[in-house]
């Protein structure tokens, strides 16, 4: 169970990584299974050490936040939604 722990965080550093642009961002774990993250290996922590969820929480919050994707069929259902401003 450790490894499947260990891969569900290091994988949102790695979506991190890619939403920033900075490839130094660093994941450890201490001893008793929490984790924190750095900007770079040997950086002081950016967060306590978390529990796996609250720690995964942590890192998708940071930095730019990815769109979701829409399909043609979803844009032309917003549009729908939206009123339509009555003639003046």
């Amino acid at each position: 169970m450790a490894s499947s722990r260990s891969t569900r965080a290091s994988s949102a550093v790695d979506r991190l990584k890619q939403r920033t642009g900075n490839p130094l961002y660093s994941m450890a774990r201490t001893g008793d299974g929490h984790f924190y993250l750095s900007e770079a290996p040997g950086s002081p922590p950016l967060c306590a050490p978390m529990e796996l969820d609250d720690f995964v929480t942590f890192v998708k919050g940071l930095g730019p936040q990815e769109q979701p994707r829409m399909s043609k069929n979803d844009i032309k259902f917003e549009k729908q939604l939206v009123r339509k401003k009555p003639a003046a």
